[in-house]
């Protein structure tokens, strides 16, 4: 399993990019949380920083901390670590975060964890529209149906999957990866959604369609 570094006491861990996400989870002790939910997509956990995460209610780029990456020139790049003191010069991470590839690939990924006494996620039909307050961590529409998850004391759970008050708890983790085979991008007809992609009007699609790069975040990938 390519843990490289795990500490429960600061709450980081450091794994290569292609490690899969459902492999974070089996590594981590009881009551530490990933920033994502207990499914699989491809990639990894590099494609899912590339990506900008999945699912979450939340600044997805603040939990990565750091990670090494290959720029398209084929340089070896830090950005990032474990903690900010840490950090000299321009921090490259959170614009690698969501940018599908256009910076390189991730070759190691610093995440943060964050504790939850409690965990449940749920589902029920019903989609992203009829969601009145979305308070969950993790939130997605899959198809039909829609998923709740959130960790944290358990009063607070109880609270946040309020929202489907009619749902069935979800104990088994999902492998999302096998509907996309070329890859995960954003676009149209895809059957998953989430919070992100619906800002967007669009949904995760198979084929790993990438947004249209900004002319200056173009620029910043030819220098690296």
């Amino acid at each position: 399993m390519p843990i490289l570094d795990l500490s429960p006491s600061d709450q980081t861990l450091t794994t290569t990019g292609d490690t899969p996400l459902l492999d974070i989870y089996a590594a981590l002790p009881a009551g530490l949380y990933p920033p994502f939910p207990p499914v699989e997509l491809p990639g990894g956990v590099g494609g899912l920083v590339s990506r900008g995460g999945f699912g979450q209610n939340f600044f997805f780029a603040a939990e990565v901390l750091g990670l090494t990456f290959i720029s398209p020139s084929g340089k070896r790049i830090v950005a990032g670590g474990r903690t900010v003191k840490n950090v000299q010069g321009y921090d490259l991470t959170r614009p690698f975060v969501g940018s599908f590839g256009a910076l390189g690939h991730a070759e190691t990924v610093t995440l943060r964890l964050r504790p939850g006494l409690s965990m449940r996620q749920v589902v029920a039909p019903g989609t992203l529209e009829t969601l009145s307050d979305p308070a969950a961590r993790f939130i997605w529409q899959d198809g039909p149906n829609l998923h709740l998850m959130h960790f944290g004391p358990a009063r607070t759970v109880d609270r946040a999957l309020s929202g489907l008050p009619v749902a069935t708890e979800v104990t088994i983790p999902a492998d999302l990866s096998q509907l996309f085979p070329e890859g995960m991008g954003v676009g149209s007809g895809g059957q998953i959604r989430d919070l992100r992609t619906k800002r967007l009007g669009q949904s995760w699609v198979n084929g790993g369609e990438v947004p249209p790069i900004p002319a200056l975040f173009a620029r910043l990938a030819a220098s690296l």
